[in-house]
């Protein structure tokens, strides 16, 4: 026989939830929540899937939704002042008669 977590009552050993309080006693594992790095990195070089892990994990892994969000901006401006730049060295390339 075992106890149960939260009153101490004594219940069966298979049992899922406590027939006195009614806790469940199967306990769930610790989700792993560092904030990784190339998670970020992903996100940089592919911001959809940045934005997407952004949204998934908000809730459950805010760390490392985070650091995919993030990379996810970066990986957007930095394609935006690439075309910038890239408009402007060829406008100002351009010759004019």
């Amino acid at each position: 026989m075992a106890f149960c977590k939260k009153c101490g009552a004594e219940i069966d050993d298979q049992a899922v939830i406590c027939p006195k309080c009614g806790v469940s006693q199967v306990t769930q594992p610790a989700t792993v929540d560092n904030g990784g790095f190339l998670w970020g990195m992903l996100g940089c070089c592919i911001p959809l899937v940045g934005l997407i892990l952004f949204l998934v994990w908000k809730d459950t892994k805010p760390k490392t939704s985070k650091a995919a969000g993030i990379g996810a901006l970066v990986g957007v401006i930095c394609g935006i002042a690439f075309y910038v730049l890239m408009f402007i060295i060829g406008f100002s390339s351009a010759v004019y008669y």
